[in-house]
């Protein structure tokens, strides 16, 4: 499990080298916060808990992790470095599982 993280640290520190991540966070917060307070009725509920914002959570996540994942794929296409990372001394399924477990925190936590 030790090379999936070692590909997930450098995936993440790329990551958040661009100003794409950081584009994703606000979107995720202004979708996060509009669903909330609109759709999820929080303030017209009178009651102050978290259920409108988890009953929203999985949908964007159904639709932002996926986006963040496509474009990690597509980045390592780009700068050719696929290859490399097909390559390394570890099975399959770790660098699938390590090149996809950065959006997934960047996604759960806004902060680093």
């Amino acid at each position: 499990m030790a090379p999936a993280l070692i590909v997930a640290r450098r995936e993440l520190s790329g990551y958040f080298a661009t100003p794409v991540a950081y584009v994703f966070i606000v979107i995720f917060l202004v979708l996060a916060g509009a669903l909330t307070f609109t759709l999820g009725n929080f303030f017209g509920r009178g009651q102050a808990d978290l259920i409108p914002f988890f009953s929203f959570i999985p949908w964007l996540f159904l639709f932002l992790v996926p986006a963040l994942t496509m474009r990690l794929w597509a980045e390592e296409r780009r700068l050719g470095t696929i290859e490399l990372l097909l390559t390394l001394p570890l099975p399959q399924w770790q660098a699938v599982l390590g090149n996809s477990s950065p959006p997934g925190p960047s996604a759960a936590s806004p902060w680093r």
